[in-house]
């Protein structure tokens, strides 16, 4: 037996003064596209928007539905939006923010593994890696430099051809 350890690399902000503009207005788009979530089951609202290879961005939010599971989380909204308008379009960066209408959300929340799984495919397909930006309503900001530090044993089609 072999105890093994795994760690990933991360970078923390303060607030959004230390982003460069084009991540700010990244995560503002973001911030506005929570906004439009449908979000009546949980009141809990996020908005993903990315940034293409090209400068186009396209934007998602969460839509819930009373049927359960049957809604979709904003960052498959917008990954799947972006890969049927723009399917030969490396996705350079995603930027991602969440708000409730029940708590202040003060610290950057992560994708839920279904999102993970999701982006992952859009990385490994373009071979490139894909910028991850997190923020709540407020507070620190998380960077990470690729899905992979977001989901490290990922399950990718390679596999499925042994």
């Amino acid at each position: 037996m072999q105890n093994l350890e795994l760690k990933i690399a991360y970078t923390e902000l303060e607030n959004e003064s230390e982003l460069n503009t084009e991540e700010k207005k990244l995560l503002s788009k973001a911030r506005e596209s929570s906004d439009l979530a449908y979000a009546p089951y949980s009141n809990f609202f996020v908005g993903a928007a990315i940034l293409l290879e090209n400068g186009i961005t396209v934007c998602g939010n969460n839509q819930e539905n009373a049927a359960f599971p049957s809604g979709l989380c904003a960052e498959r909204v917008a990954i799947f939006s972006a890969g049927s308008t723009y399917p030969n379009v490396k996705i350079k960066t995603i930027a991602i923010t969440c708000k409730s209408e029940s708590f202040k959300v003060n610290q950057p929340l992560s994708p839920c593994g279904a999102c993970r799984q999701a982006m992952s495919e859009y990385e490994i397909r373009h071979k490139s890696n894909i910028r991850i930006i997190l923020q709540g309503e407020t507070g620190k900001i998380r960077i990470m430099n690729s899905i992979a530090d977001l989901l490290p044993f990922m399950f990718v089609a390679e596999e499925l051809k042994k």
